[in-house]
């Protein structure tokens, strides 16, 4: 008996996978030219990474000098032309502490050029700091700040906010022919404005640009010609302000709000 093959039996469907085929020769060609490039390119760099002899300091110097800033670059210095990090050289440069920005670039075929911005102090900050224009504090430990600078003064954390609120006031007491000396907050949060003639303006905690605006509006007036009168001005009140005199004398005649002692004052420091 012959038997059949069973209609049902399943063939193998589609082409077996293989491996592609590898040609070594072809694969040699390519590695001997990624060899031959990776060469060609240390050698060009080898060629450009020349030692640096000179380095160019360029800036307006006031508080930092071209030597000093050029000892910083070299002891910073790891490599040659080309391989020299210029961030690592950066950031030494503006950890002096007199320098705001540096800017460095390559110039062919030997030197670094140095480009200093310095810090522009524009306040002192408590006894012995400094604030740059931003209102930074820049530098502390300053033996002989500017005394010709307005000092400000707060709690760690504070120097931005006092910087921002004596530059919003500071144009203003200008065109009342005031000169602000000084500006501070204590740990309450109760502001202060001395002024350059010897008048303290206290301000409180509460409403303080409100009670800057009423001092500038009505209270600045009162100090014309009789600053010299006068040792404080308080704003701490709801509807008027007192005056602190230098010496006892009688009390003038209550104007706008203003007198030497008044009911409604606000207790807030």
């Amino acid at each position: 008996m012959r038997l059949s093959r069973g209609r049902n039996r399943r063939r193998p469907s589609g082409s077996r996978w293989r491996l592609p085929e590898i040609s070594w020769p072809a694969c040699a060609r390519a590695a001997g030219a990624i060899a031959l490039v990776t060469a060609l390119v240390g050698l060009v760099a080898a060629g450009l990474d020349r030692p640096l002899r000179r380095i160019v300091v360029r800036g307006a110097f006031e508080r930092v000098t071209p030597l000093e800033v050029e000892q910083v670059a070299r002891r910073a210095l790891d490599g040659g032309f080309a391989s020299a990090d210029l961030d690592v050289i950066r950031t030494a440069l503006e950890g002096l502490t007199w320098v705001d920005r540096a800017r460095i670039e390559r110039r062919w075929p030997d030197q670094l050029v140095i480009e200093i911005v310095e810090q522009q102090a524009a306040a002192r900050w408590g006894e012995d700091g400094l604030l740059n224009t931003r209102g930074e504090l820049f530098a502390t430990g300053v033996l002989h700040p500017p005394p010709e600078l307005p000092r400000l003064d707060g709690p760690p954390g504070t120097e931005s906010q006092v910087a921002q609120r004596y530059l919003a006031v500071q144009g203003r007491l200008f065109e009342q022919g005031l000169r602000p000396a000084a500006l501070s907050v204590d740990a309450r949060g109760a502001w202060q404005l001395g002024l350059l003639n010897g008048v303290t303006v206290r301000l409180g905690r509460r409403q303080v640009d409100e009670r800057m605006d009423r001092f500038l509006a009505v209270a600045a007036g009162v100090i014309a010609g009789r600053a010299a009168e006068i040792r404080y001005l308080d704003l701490r009140y709801s509807n008027g302000f007192a005056i602190g005199w230098n010496a006892p004398r009688p009390a003038p005649a209550a104007a706008d709000g203003a007198s030497d002692h008044h009911a409604d004052r606000e207790t807030d420091g």
